[in-house]
């Protein structure tokens, strides 16, 4: 892989996050279980998220450490093995708390390419 690989990574990253982010305005943790939409929606945006960093190379997370790598791939791993265990509130959590500081440090990051 090349950089500009990384780059296209990033931006897919920085997209679902912020798509998962703006279904969740104007929601509460109990809709999760009210709107089986939402619920899949997230879960599968978020696998989006963690497979997008999971591409990142070796290289290009080492160069941007501010980015919890082994992190946003683990959930990744477990959302997809553990489909049947999904805890819905560190999936609203990860997406309410979690992924608004790593939009930005993500944007600033491809805003220096």
């Amino acid at each position: 892989m090349t950089q500009h690989d990384d780059i296209v990574r990033l931006r897919h990253m920085v997209e679902t996050a912020r798509e998962a982010v703006a279904m969740i305005e104007d929601k509460e943790m109990a809709d999760l279980r009210s709107e089986r939409m939402l619920e899949l929606s997230l879960i599968r945006l978020i696998e989006v998220f963690g497979e997008a960093a999971a591409r990142v190379t070796h290289e290009g997370q080492a160069k941007y450490p501010s980015i919890p790598w082994h992190q946003i791939v683990g959930m990744r791993n477990r959302l997809i093995h553990g489909y049947d265990q999904v805890d819905l509130h560190i999936l609203w959590d990860t997406i309410e708390i979690d992924l608004p500081p790593l939009i930005t440090e993500l944007e600033k990051i491809l805003e220096l390419k």
